[in-house]
Parts: C-alpha cells; structure tokens; sequence
C-alpha cells in the first residue's frame, strides 16, 4: 500500500512509522526506537516500468496493486534515482527510433548505484537473436550502461549481467556485485545506516556468528570484521554465487558461506541429520555467541525459533513488524530487547523495515 509522494509531508509519515513501531515492541518493553530516514526523492536505485502502447507509442507505465487495466503513464520518476530518470528519455526514444530495439518491447528494467553505474533490461514478447546485439551495443556505449535483452527463455549479455556497489560503512568501503533479477536492497543510502547499526549493535566479540538468510552477503561482509569466524547460510544459488563473488573480491576469509535452508541449518546444528553440502566443514569447531537473522516477510518459522533462542545474542532484521513482533512474543520469555531501529526503506508507502538486538535474560 502506497501513500502520496509529497515530500512535504515525508517528516510527518516517517513518525507515522516510528509511533507504529513503538506500539507494536511496547509489549516487549522496547527502548525508544532508533530512526533512520530516507532521502525524500531519487532514493530508490531499481525499478520496472511496464510499456503502454497508445496508437503503436509506447509509454513507461506503472498500475496500481491489482489493476493492469488502468496505466500510470510516467515520463519521470521522482522515488528513482537521479540515473533512472536521466536513462528514461533516451532510452525509449533510442527503441522507438530501431526496429530491432523497439519490436515487440514489452518492458524496461532498471538497477543502479548510488556512484552511479546502471544496469538496464530489455524484455521481448519475441525470440532474440545475434541481429539484436549491434544495435543494442551501440546503445550501451552512448548512454554508458550494461544492457542485456531478455525472450521467453533466452538472455543475451553484452559485456556482464552485473554492475558493482560501493557502500561505505564504519569508514570502509565494501564492494557488491549487483546481479541482474537477483535481489538487492532497493534503497542504498538507508542500507548504508542500516548495515551501520547492525555493526554497532554487534559490537566486537571474540566468538562466532551464526548467520540465516546471508543472501548475497549485504550484512555478512561488514559483520564479518567483529567476529573471530561467521558461518552464514543461504537456499538461493544465484545469492550464493554472489555472496562468494563478493566475500572473494572483498578479500573476506573469516566467512564458511553453505547453501541450506534454515530449517536445514536446525537439522544439522542439532544432530538430526547430517548434509553431503556441509562435507568438510567443522560445525562442532564454531563457537557461536550471536546469530544474525533476516528473514522473509513471514518471519521465522517455528524450528529457527526454537534454534535462535539457543545463543547468547540475536541481531534480528526484519522487513514486517507485524511477523517480527509475534516472533518476539516467543523470543521474549527467553531474550530482552535492548535496541531497537526504524530504517525507512520504502518512504510513502506503509512498509517497515526494523531492527532488534536481543540478550540472553
């Protein structure tokens, strides 16, 4: 759910949030939460525009949640980046004056940087082939851009299907490939402060971390420098493969990075069933003190519950208030909440995005 853009009234939506926030952990006797804001323009670094064609013209376009029927035609994008909205006009002009570009272009996808490098994706309602690539190589050069084009099950990359994230944390720069269609954190100048507090919550310690979720390690390469060793976990391969990539190019070697699920990580940390993915690796050899969770809207599930509650400190992301606040309902007979943050990742829309460090009562 989505409210006006009006960045007038960004001050008054973001207490909006906070008080939500505070009625939701006041069961837990929270602390007065930490707020972090947002820009209150250009701060979204990706977005997706349908094409709408009007008289064979097409338009960007975007629709309300359930309506496909009623376009919002945009020219501009005032949430997206300052690159977005420079590479719109061009870019349509560019595929509406090449047929090869233009035929059958159903939809346009945008990934940028806050040092701004971009990443755009064309999408066809038509196979594409070698004719494709001139013409589109062409275009990348003139407006400085990785392109790739994208058919019903073929993909065509022209040089690479990533661009490359700085985020400065703690007064260190940390390197992040950003891949096509993979998940990225959509507001970079708030993942700056939030992985900021996750460091200072974390403190320094001279034990392990147990990390779920690591995803492509957004969190894992700046937590990696306050633990003696991390052992992270992540089900998605394309975020593996990534979180590899970057623990290598960051020259990060205190992180054991395996591909299970949590409820997987469960069965192996407590003996109930041993995995071919986890050959060679000493669990028995970590000496875990905190575990680090980012879980999915839905929370975490009953088993991860009962496995977290196990460790001395629990540094817990979460992109639902509502699902982090019935896990606390749980956590908090064995845990108390001593911090607790707002990272306003998605201004003018209803969507929450909060941290908690619990501690072993």
């Amino acid at each position: 759910m989505s409210t006006a853009f009006d960045p007038n009234q960004y001050a008054a939506q973001l207490e909006a949030k906070r008080q939500r926030l505070i009625e939701l952990l006041q069961p837990f006797a929270a602390p007065e939460p930490e707020v972090f804001d947002s820009p209150p323009e250009h701060f979204r670094l990706r977005a997706e525009f349908r094409l709408w064609y009007e008289n064979g013209t097409p338009h960007y376009a975007m629709f309300e949640r359930g309506d496909k029927r009623q376009p919002i035609l945009l020219t501009q994008l005032p949430i997206a980046s300052q690159r977005i909205n420079q590479l719109m006009g061009p870019l349509l002009e560019a595929c509406k004056a090449d047929p090869v570009l233009g035929r059958k272009l159903f939809q346009v996808e945008f990934l940028t940087t806050l040092s701004g490098e971009a990443l755009v994706t064309l999408c066809y309602h038509r196979p594409l082939d070698e004719n494709w690539d001139a013409p589109a190589r062409e275009l990348a050069a003139r407006l400085d851009i990785q392109l790739i084009g994208r058919s019903r099950g073929r993909k065509r990359v022209l040089d690479k299907d990533y661009i490359t994230e700085c985020l400065q944390v703690d007064g260190r720069d940390w390197h992040y490939q950003q891949i096509e269609g993979g998940f990225t954190q959509p507001n970079g100048a708030v993942n700056q402060k939030m992985l900021g507090w996750a460091l200072d919550a974390a403190g320094h310690d001279q034990r392990d971390l147990l990390e779920l979720y690591c995803g492509n390690g957004n969190f894992t390469l700046p937590l990696s420098t306050r633990f003696r060793r991390v052992l992270a976990t992540e089900l998605a391969k394309r975020s593996v493969y990534a979180a590899l990539d970057n623990l290598a190019h960051n020259g990060v070697d205190n992180v054991t990075l395996v591909r299970l699920a949590s409820e997987e990580v469960t069965q192996a940390l407590t003996g109930v069933r041993e995995f071919r993915r986890l050959q060679g690796i000493d669990l028995d050899g970590f000496d875990f003190s905190t575990v680090f969770v980012d879980p999915p809207r839905a929370g975490l599930d009953p088993a991860t519950l009962e496995l977290v509650k196990g460790y001395d400190r629990i540094l817990y992301i979460s992109c639902n208030p509502e699902t982090l606040a019935a896990n606390l309902t749980e956590l908090n007979t064995t845990h108390r909440l001593v911090r607790c943050a707002l990272f306003d990742q998605f201004p003018y829309t209803h969507h929450m995005e909060s941290g908690v460090l619990l501690e072993r009562r």
